[in-house]
């Protein structure tokens, strides 16, 4: 992207930093508040833990498998010319909600503390769908450092079928904050050597979008942490039926317009007690950018390659294998989405069984903090099952998902709840 556009994106973006400054929704009441009788003050978990072991270091170790090009090039001849982002989001056909238009039943899975400042719900249509799920999200600030892909500013939404086990993407136009419209895209495998493709049974707990491609995580037990799609490849279903693959009339995407085939997946090579990434975020404040990842009691990070002929890849030995430059244990239960940031790791606790609101934390290698709300102080402030964080960095903002709820606050006001 030419540096004149840059520029002019960049203007853009302190405009729309202005304008957020000044837009909050006021959304602290329509979350419950936490009565002293629900509430359960979680203990202190103290200072991150840095893991040294080699042999629990190895545990984390990814083996790169990326799928031939001839795969990829046949699937792409027998489906058609792949499209672009932009193609996708100039098809979108369903509109997010405003908060002031979501229900208080949607709107009681947000933050009580810090409250959002942006927040939506998606349409009638899938927020009333029980088979499916939102769990993640990435934006076109993960992808490109000034906030933009092209033209456009794009949040990515992962979500997971309860039943058939699915996963699909919506690719949100978010270049309006005032009406934000999507559509969807399923996540596929191709098989037989490029001839036809499956969908991605797993759920997808994590996502990062960095470059040109997005990374989500899986857990479908056959030792794939993670599947890389291209968003230079995605592709048109020519049949709307609910079958995956190909059919007799054509390509099918379980009834959606289009469908990204995976163009490779990162293994876990050590033995099978090793837990695998469940919160995935991008942290740019790691030289080179770094993919943060969290599962169990453990946090850790990979760095991008900064090959350039390996654009949003992880970097490799010569072995094929990306392996964490630091890794910490966390006292932390039920730790979900998870934000790096400087020397400072953001962590999502677990929700409580009473409050159905989860825990905020903010650790590091000297101590931690936690939001706090009600009279009694507890903990439970944050939102419910937020396995997704993802820091907006050019408007200074972090993304996430809860029930079926999209919502955004600075990363300033996170910060102040924690001090």
């Amino acid at each position: 992207m030419g540096a004149r556009g840059r520029h002019r994106r960049r203007k853009r973006g302190r405009a729309l930093r202005a304008a957020l400054a000044g837009a909050a929704l006021g959304l602290t009441a329509a979350a419950t508040m936490i009565s002293a009788s629900q509430a359960t003050v979680s203990s202190d978990p103290g200072a991150l833990k840095p893991l040294t072991s080699a042999s629990e270091l190895g545990k984390l170790d990814l083996r790169e498998n990326l799928e031939p090009q001839r795969s990829l090039d046949r699937l792409a001849t027998a489906m058609g010319r792949p499209v672009g982002v932009d193609s996708v989001l100039k098809s979108a056909d369903h509109t997010l909600r405003d908060a002031a238009d979501c229900t208080t039943d949607e709107k009681a899975a947000l933050p009580v503390e810090p409250a959002a400042t942006r927040a939506y719900c998606w349409d009638s249509g899938d927020a009333a769908d029980p088979a499916w799920t939102p769990r993640s999200v990435t934006t076109s600030g993960d992808a490109d450092e000034d906030g933009w892909w092209g033209s456009n500013r794009v949040i990515l939404s992962g979500w997971t079928a309860n039943s058939r086990g699915l996963a699909k993407v919506a690719f949100v136009n978010a270049g309006d904050p005032t009406n934000l419209t999507y559509t969807w895209a399923l996540l596929a495998v191709p098989t037989d050597g490029g001839r036809d493709y499956r969908g991605l049974v797993s759920k997808v707990s994590g996502m990062v979008w960095y470059q040109d491609k997005l990374l989500v995580t899986t857990s479908s037990g056959n030792r794939a942490a993670l599947y890389v799609y291209d968003m230079n490849r995605i592709q048109r279903a020519t049949v709307t039926a609910s079958a995956v693959g190909r059919v007799r009339e054509g390509w099918s995407a379980a009834g959606y317009r289009y469908v990204l085939p995976a163009v490779g997946s990162y293994r876990l090579t050590g033995d099978s007690s090793a837990t695998g990434p469940v919160g995935l975020s991008l942290d740019r404040s790691t030289v080179p950018d770094s993919l943060v990842a969290s599962g169990g009691k453990r946090l850790w990070r990979y760095p991008f390659s900064l090959d350039p002929a390996r654009p949003g890849l992880l970097a490799t030995d010569s072995a094929g294998r990306a392996v964490p430059e630091e890794a910490y244990a966390t006292k932390i239960t039920g730790v979900e989405g998870v934000l790096s940031y400087g020397s400072a790791w953001y962590l999502g606790g677990a929700a409580g069984e009473q409050s159905g609101h989860g825990s905020l934390w903010r650790q590091d290698a000297k101590d931690a903090w936690a939001t706090e709300c009600g009279a009694d102080e507890t903990h439970q402030c944050w939102s419910a099952q937020t396995d997704s964080l993802s820091y907006w960095q050019e408007t200074g903002e972090v993304w996430s998902v809860s029930g079926r709820m999209l919502f955004a606050l600075p990363l300033t006001s996170i910060d102040r709840s924690l001090d």
